[in-house]
């Protein structure tokens, strides 16, 4: 028996609904014309479908972000999602600079497409005491943000921030909003993520996720990128690369969870003169143990324990006795030190 269109619409609506609330983005596609008539008054509930192969919901490229680097979006399934919650996970306090370095490249990407829209940045006092905020010079420098694209909204608590993170998460006003968070609070569990993915889904925003010094615990974020600071190559001038110089910022990214379920590394490069990411191959840089091996010498001498000992010591002076020196040794008037002379005060 044929289904009727009121159960087919039903069924359309149940996917999506699943799809929300599973993470997964759906492909929008228009319905083909029916057979049969519709009913005018549901016709808005079918003027979408999802598309769902092998139980993941396929998307279209606008639903995606894209970070320029073609094998990260791949592994990623097309990007991170716009209208979702993603985590940007730093493991260790010192990663704190790479982790906002690298959101704020991410944020440079989405105000690109959302101009005239600020981002809010959230987080407590702790946090910022602890890692600080973002130069202002360097945020047009860098990324090319300007100060006044960039609000900070600074919560005396971690229950504070998650409530402000969520009303504006819910608001169009904003191009994306950044909530940072130190450790592994218990406050930040799988139904307080909820909220911000749903909040993110319902205005089609995104909200990053930025952590410190945390344990890897489920959340509803769809994707989890763990960053980490990389060595930085040298400067690339006319006559190659510039000896002992540092040349971009550079992140290791790991891919901790996302839509595809594929693991990858990937060490990427922030072009601040083109405000992107490069993907930086293996083979590319030199590690400091090649560098130790091209350049055998020893920055400081060997202790007089090891092979190398101190050389012997030289001639052996003699100084006047203590006490006070003959009237012949004593500096001339213009020798005398000249803190030893009369403060002026006029």
């Amino acid at each position: 028996m044929a289904m009727s269109a009121v159960a087919r619409d039903t069924v359309f609506a149940l996917r999506r609904q699943i799809a929300k609330i599973e993470g997964t983005l759906p492909e929008r596609l228009e319905v083909p014309a029916p057979s049969a008539p519709v009913d005018v008054a549901r016709s808005d509930i079918t003027a979408e479908i999802t598309i769902v192969r092998r139980g993941l919901a396929v998307a279209s490229p606008d639903a995606f972000l894209h970070t320029g680097i073609e094998h990260l979006d791949t592994a990623l399934g097309g990007g991170l999602p716009k209208a979702a919650l993603s985590e940007i996970h730093g493991l260790e306090t010192r990663d704190a600079g790479a982790v906002a370095g690298f959101a704020l490249s991410l944020a440079s990407l989405i105000l690109r497409e959302k101009q005239g829209l600020p981002i809010l940045w959230v987080g407590t006092a702790e946090i910022f005491r602890e890692a600080g905020f973002p130069y202002a010079s360097g945020l047009h420098a860098l990324f090319g943000i300007e100060p006044e694209q960039l609000l900070f909204s600074e919560a005396p608590k971690l229950l504070d921030a998650l409530w402000i993170a969520e009303e504006a998460a819910r608001m169009t006003a904003f191009a994306a909003v950044m909530l940072e968070i130190r450790g592994s609070p218990r406050l930040l569990d799988l139904t307080a993520t909820r909220r911000l993915h749903a909040r993110a889904q319902n205005a089609g925003r995104p909200v990053l996720l930025l952590r410190q010094a945390g344990e890897a615990e489920p959340t509803a974020a769809p994707v989890r990128l763990i960053v980490s600071a990389a060595s930085a190559a040298s400067r690339e001038t006319v006559a190659g690369p510039l000896a002992g110089s540092i040349g971009r910022p550079a992140f290791t990214v790991d891919i901790g969870k996302s839509r595809t379920a594929l693991p990858g590394q990937f060490t990427l490069e922030w072009n601040p003169d083109e405000h992107a990411f490069e993907e930086r191959r293996r083979g590319e840089e030199r590690r400091p143990q090649e560098e130790r091996a091209t350049n055998p010498v020893a920055v400081v001498s060997a202790s007089a324990r090891g092979a190398d000992p101190a050389p012997a010591s030289g001639a052996v002076l003699a100084f006047p006795a203590l006490g006070s020196p003959a009237s012949g040794d004593q500096p001339s008037r213009q020798q005398r030190p000249a803190h030893r002379g009369p403060r002026r005060t006029g």
